[in-house]
């Protein structure tokens, strides 16, 4: 029996299924989401105090439009700080999983008075860190450097694992991950089988995100973070 089903983007989804792997369980990788970078003209960084990096990917775009690395890092959790350093920046700052523990972070940390910050996104915003920090007397402009792109189809390998009833959890990490799921396991006629999955969510969003399915049980991680929702898991051998 596969047991857990591993839903985020590549390369994140490798890297979940390998962490998993090491507790014991056998997965099913299948990325409903695939990142791509947008081309655009070089970062303007003048007056520019501190990036704001709320995703992996984020990074990645950075890195795509930018060769400076002597700029400030502020980083939405450890996975997205751990990158940034690995990339070349050596002042990152990491908060506790969510653009609301960024912006608290930010208000915590950072002086609005020293100059405008950058926040490197992809199309889709899970919270405006502009809106957030704007009322505070911070200049946040935005940059778009990536997209995610959802699947049209759930591959043959997890309609099978479906039908069979070989998935006993699903991990999502992402509200739009989750919507995707729920779209298409319906549209394949298959939102039955969830009935006998559980659904384990990264933060309350997601959870809300994948309330369109019959799960037997939605379990929400303390922290929105992938160790937080890793450790929700049940012993090796009893996930399925």
């Amino acid at each position: 029996m596969t047991g857990i089903l591993v839903t985020r983007p590549q390369p994140e989804a490798d890297q979940t299924a390998a962490d998993l792997a090491a507790r014991g369980f056998t997965t099913l990788t299948v990325p409903l989401l695939e990142v791509r970078l947008l081309p655009g003209p070089a970062l303007e960084l003048a007056g520019v105090q501190a990036l704001l990096l709320t995703s992996i990917n984020g990074v990645r775009a950075t890195l795509a439009r930018t060769d400076r690395r002597d700029l400030p890092v502020l980083a939405v959790g450890r996975r997205t700080g751990d990158e940034a350093r690995a990339a070349g920046f050596a002042d990152v700052r990491e908060a506790e999983g969510d653009a609301v523990h960024l912006a608290a972070l930010i208000r915590r940390e950072v002086d609005p008075a020293a100059g405008r910050l950058l926040h490197v996104s992809g199309v889709d915003l899970a919270a405006d860190l502009a809106e957030l920090l704007g009322p505070h007397g911070y200049t946040v402009d935005r940059i778009v450097g990536y997209e995610a792109v959802a699947a049209e189809h759930l591959s043959p390998e997890v309609v099978s694992a479906l039908r069979q009833a070989d998935i006993s959890i699903a991990l999502f990490f992402s509200p739009r991950t989750a919507r995707t799921f729920v779209r298409l396991a319906t549209a394949a006629g298959l939102a039955d089988r969830c009935a006998g999955m559980s659904a384990f969510c990264l933060s309350p969003a997601v959870a809300s995100a994948a309330a369109g399915l019959p799960w037997q049980a939605v379990r929400v991680a303390e922290r929105p973070a992938a160790g937080a929702l890793l450790d929700l898991l049940p012993p090796a051998g009893a996930a399925g």
